[in-house]
C-alpha cells in the first residue's frame, strides 16, 4: 500500500518508513542492511513489516543502491544511478 487511506495510521506507510530511511541514508551516506531494519522496527511500529516495500520503493525511484558484498544501501541521490 503505497497510498495511504482514510483507515490507515499516516506514520504507517511505505511513504513514511521511505521518508524515514532516506533521511537516514541522507545522514550516513552508507548504512547496513540490517541497521536499517532495526532502526525502521524501533521508529514504526510495524516497521519490520515495511521496510521492504520501502526499500523497494527507494531503489525504483533510484535513490539507494545496493552492494551485496558488503551488505549495505547506499544514498546515491537522484540521478546518479542511471
Amino acid at each position: 500500500m503505497i497510498r495511504p487511506t482514510k483507515h490507515s495510521h499516516p506514520d504507517r506507510t511505505v511513504m513514511n518508513v521511505s521518508m524515514l530511511l532516506l533521511t537516514r541514508l541522507k545522514a550516513r551516506r552508507v548504512d547496513e542492511y540490517d541497521d536499517l531494519r532495526k532502526y525502521a522496527k524501533k521508529v514504526v511500529v510495524g516497521g519490520d513489516v515495511l521496510f521492504l516495500p520501502a526499500l523497494n520503493f527507494l531503489y525504483l525511484m533510484g535513490l539507494i543502491d545496493y552492494h551485496p558484498k558488503t551488505d549495505a544501501l547506499e544514498y546515491v541521490g537522484p540521478n546518479e544511478t542511471v
